[in-house]
């Protein structure tokens, strides 16, 4: 098993209560984010981890000392988004290994990433049913696929919001490599990671949805958003 995190993109929703750092370095629990998650993966035995950076990367660099992983730079974040950046880690993405690719702003707490590794199915993605009227970006599942996506469903449309996490076995891993190649040879650069995924389910592919809700996570996108995985962390320390 191997990881692929994003970590490249401004956060322009968030940045200006994050004195220019990115969304991946706040501080959680004494540690940044970042720092977080690669502790996580690795207590799970996972060490083959790459990370895309892009804005103000010294910061991560900085929270990742002492860490080991494959460094990749995505130059254009600023009009680009993540598929530039999985394109510019494509040859991370070789090989046969199953790879779990996320968001570098997600926190998940350990159940979160233990369902995720259970799952045998792929590709998989993340999503909260209980999650609904606060949904960002939504989608509907009927059964455990993958039926609509989009942050324009309605509520009614919606079963749950989507984590921001992924799982591709490596068998299938070619096939999505060629998709990012893909966006990039016809200049979509505006989509997103996930895309090279959602689009196959137009083209009749199985699109599977965990459902972890009852776990916790939080995509920091707002700063309620980190105030939620604030007060997660700290209930969780005063119970430890």
């Amino acid at each position: 098993m191997k990881v692929l995190i994003m970590a490249a993109g401004v956060g322009s929703r968030i940045s200006r209560h994050l004195q220019d750092r990115p969304k991946c370095c706040v501080d959680v629990g004494g540690k940044p984010l970042i720092r977080y998650t690669f502790d996580l993966l690795n207590k799970k035995g996972i060490t083959d981890i790459a990370i895309v950076t892009g804005y103000q990367e010294s910061y991560i660099i900085q929270a990742l000392d002492g860490l080991k992983y494959t460094r990749y730079f995505n130059p254009f974040f600023r009009i680009t988004n993540s598929i530039a950046s999985t394109w510019r880690a494509q040859d991370f993405l070789s090989g046969m290994d199953d790879i779990i690719i996320m968001n570098g702003d997600v926190f998940i707490e350990e159940e979160v990433l233990g369902a995720l590794l259970e799952d045998t199915r792929s590709p998989v993605m993340l999503a909260d049913s209980s999650r609904i009227k606060e949904a960002d970006y939504r989608f509907q599942w009927e059964g455990d696929l993958l039926t609509k996506y989009g942050k324009e469903l309605s509520d009614e449309e919606t079963s749950g919001e989507y984590v921001g996490i992924g799982k591709i076995r490596g068998k299938e891993l070619w096939e999505f490599k060629q998709r990012v190649i893909d966006c990039i040879n016809k200049e979509d650069y505006n989509c997103w990671w996930e895309d090279a995924i959602y689009r196959g389910v137009g083209e009749g592919k199985k699109i599977f949805v965990k459902d972890v809700s009852g776990l916790f996570w939080a995509e920091v996108d707002y700063i309620e958003d980190y105030f939620r995985i604030q007060s997660f962390v700290e209930n969780r320390a005063a119970k430890s």
